[in-house]
């Protein structure tokens, strides 16, 4: 598996991968245009994202219908390090929601695949290669 990451200019840095170009850019305060949202925002939203596709299946594969399903992420960052410490998830559940399938649900959004590669961190190698010395 290969991902492509390219400069188009400013602050904004972009990957290509599966055919998609994800845009980033950084907030103005940061020396950004603001065009897009900032990479660490996008890290956050792929745990949401994940998790609510595990939903979809789990609700698909019982015919339960998605409608009124929603949920939320909060943050809670550490104020030296930046870094997110705490993520919270709140699966709202619509009337009519099968009880029984509650814990279920839950179960199945802790499956979110970007939650247990965190849970387990892959090794990360950085090179620089093509620089003259």
């Amino acid at each position: 598996m290969e991902m492509q990451v390219n400069f188009p200019g400013g602050k904004r840095v972009n990957s290509i991968y599966k055919g998609f170009t994800v845009e980033t850019d950084q907030p103005p305060s940061e020396g950004g245009d603001g065009s897009a949202p900032e990479p660490y925002d996008l890290f956050l939203s792929s745990m949401g994202t994940c998790a609510g596709v595990y939903i979809v299946y789990f609700c698909e594969s019982r015919n339960i219908p998605t409608e009124g399903i929603s949920m939320t992420l909060r943050f809670e960052r550490n104020e030296s390090s930046h870094l997110v410490e705490k993520i919270a998830m709140d699966i709202r559940l619509p009337t009519g929601f099968p009880e029984k399938y509650r814990k279920a649900v839950i179960r199945a959004a802790a499956m979110c695949t970007v939650k247990r590669t965190l849970a387990q961190p892959p090794e990360i190698e950085i090179t620089a290669t093509g620089v003259n010395a």
